[in-house]
């Protein structure tokens, strides 16, 4: 499904976050592929006139440097790289702003390496989809494992905004949140219309380019079928907005957009 919502505005700047990075199989991610690297952990600072949005939380700042600690045999499975440096308020800092700056915080879906800062945004709005949400709390199956229950627990209070669909934050166009269900049930990514250029973050709708270019899930999907569409949706979106995609966990990716710090700086 193609967005009916009017484009009339745009963001002003976008800054990319580096929360370290884990190390896993493609196989793992893409269905028939291979090769093991090392993806990076990422998040996403949007510079809009009515507010400063954030894409996803990386991990958990109290797991710098002591992963191991936090995350148990996570952070050991993936080789969980993550130190001080890459936390989600040093990080914030490094592009200009304070933590208190946000006024938005956007979770594409609730595995661990997106939820992990969540709880330093008490004054901000936050989104996530309505079914994640639920999944958090109680997931299906073997994604258990990916979702951390204690970072959305620690926002109990907090202003949450549950999300069915996409969501336009603004009201303009140049922000939407994204409904794009199959890797958990609430999975969303981030339409981003910037001066000039479009750019989609995927979350983790896709984690390599092959799972776009061979509309690829991956084998731990919550649900493949829905996943499988979530992917075509991406590519009717790249198309219809001749936009960019920035899959997060792809390294290629993040050399080729330029890595952390402001976007076309």
């Amino acid at each position: 499904m193609v967005l009916s919502i009017p484009s009339t505005g745009t963001a002003e700047a976008l800054w990319a976050l580096d929360h370290g990075s884990l190390t896993y199989d493609a196989g793992l991610v893409v269905l028939g592929g291979s090769g093991v690297s090392e993806h990076p952990i990422t998040s996403f600072l949007i510079k809009h006139e009515r507010g400063l949005v954030l894409f996803d939380t990386g991990l958990d700042p109290a797991a710098a440097d002591r992963q191991v600690e936090e995350y148990g045999e996570l952070a050991s499975a993936f080789d969980m790289r993550f130190s001080a440096e890459n936390r989600i308020d040093r990080q914030i800092e490094k592009a200009g702003f304070s933590t208190k700056d946000v006024t938005h915080v956007v979770v594409s879906h609730a595995h661990f390496d997106h939820t992990g800062g969540l709880k330093l945004f008490p004054h901000a709005r936050l989104y996530m989809g309505l079914a994640d949400l639920r999944f958090v709390f109680w997931p299906d199956g073997g994604a258990a494992g990916s979702c951390r229950w204690p970072d959305i627990e620690a926002t109990r209070g907090y202003r949450w905004n549950p999300v069915v669909g996409d969501y336009d934050l603004f009201g303009d166009g140049s922000i939407v949140m994204l409904s794009l269900p199959g890797h958990t049930p609430g999975n969303a990514g981030l339409l981003v219309q910037l001066p000039g250029e479009t750019i989609i973050l995927t979350g983790d709708t896709v984690h390599l380019r092959a799972n776009i270019e061979w509309t690829m899930p991956m084998g731990g999907d919550h649900n493949t079928s829905d996943a499988t569409n979530s992917i075509r949706r991406l590519q009717q979106l790249r198309d219809s907005f001749d936009a960019k995609v920035w899959i997060a966990h792809d390294p290629e990716d993040w050399i080729d957009f330029g890595g952390a710090g402001r976007y076309g700086a």
